[in-house]
């Protein structure tokens, strides 16, 4: 019996111990704010911590408050924090011609097995060159791909604005491309995204299938950095308890 119980509290020290070590941050990198401190003029930041998903430590690197991804191995981290509604900014840029990076936002931060990335909703960041790049037989996919595309990943749903098929296309072409910083705001209420690129807003999706849960910055093959990402969290919203993700 004495050694059951010592084998059982081993097994259970070694479990906590993994457990613990797969919630610590990696790195941190973004701001986050409430709106009404904008209102009181007393603005707290907090700077957001990001979890190990299914990366490598070496895949992700911050230095000048600008954070780098070398695009291997195919993954994502993810925020440490679920957001309901908010706004999201965020500027980056690809290095390498074809890039292909997003941020999934209200996701499980689950990857699926055949292309390890997670269900939520994807902003796609694409660099100009993908579609030519990527020829279906012999010819070139829309030129929308690239400029901003939204769609629900995985097993979210989503409701395009502008479709494509079940993604949403921008109703311009305003990103720009390798080695050119592009900006990014986000606006996610109640299950509505909105996007502006680089200054315009351009795409956008609703009633989508899951309304809170976490960001995952993703890793998908290609050097991409990003810099001065900020999230300023808004009121919450009515919301089902179906439409929220597994807390980790």
């Amino acid at each position: 019996m004495i050694k059951l119980t010592t084998t059982l509290l081993t097994l259970f020290f070694f479990a906590a111990t993994y457990l613990s070590y797969g919630q610590e941050p990696i790195f941190r990198f973004g701001n986050v704010n409430r709106f009404d401190d904008f209102l009181t003029e007393s603005v707290e930041q907090e700077t957001m911590n990001w979890i190990q998903v299914n990366t490598e430590d070496t895949t992700w690197s911050v230095k000048d408050d600008v954070l780098t991804c070398k695009g291997h191995p195919i993954g994502v981290v993810r925020s440490e924090k679920m957001y309901q509604n908010f706004i999201m900014h965020v500027e980056w840029r690809h290095l390498e011609a074809g890039g292909n990076s997003g941020i999934f936002v209200w996701s499980d931060a689950n990857p699926e097995s055949h292309n390890r990335l997670p269900s939520g909703v994807e902003v796609q960041m694409l660099e100009l060159d993908w579609v030519n790049q990527h020829l279906s037989n012999g010819e070139r996919p829309p030129i929308a791909y690239v400029h901003g595309e939204l769609f629900g990943a995985g097993k979210h749903s989503t409701v395009p604005d502008n479709p494509r098929g079940i993604r949403s296309k921008s109703v311009e072409n305003r990103c720009l491309g390798r080695g050119e910083w592009n900006t990014y705001t986000v606006v996610c209420v109640d299950g509505t995204i909105k996007l502006s690129v680089n200054g315009k807003f351009v795409n956008g999706i609703r009633d989508a299938s899951k309304r809170k849960g976490y960001l995952c910055l993703e890793s998908e093959g290609a050097h991409i950095e990003f810099r001065n990402l900020r999230v300023i969290e808004l009121d919450e919203g009515s919301i089902q308890e179906s439409q929220i993700v597994a807390e980790k």
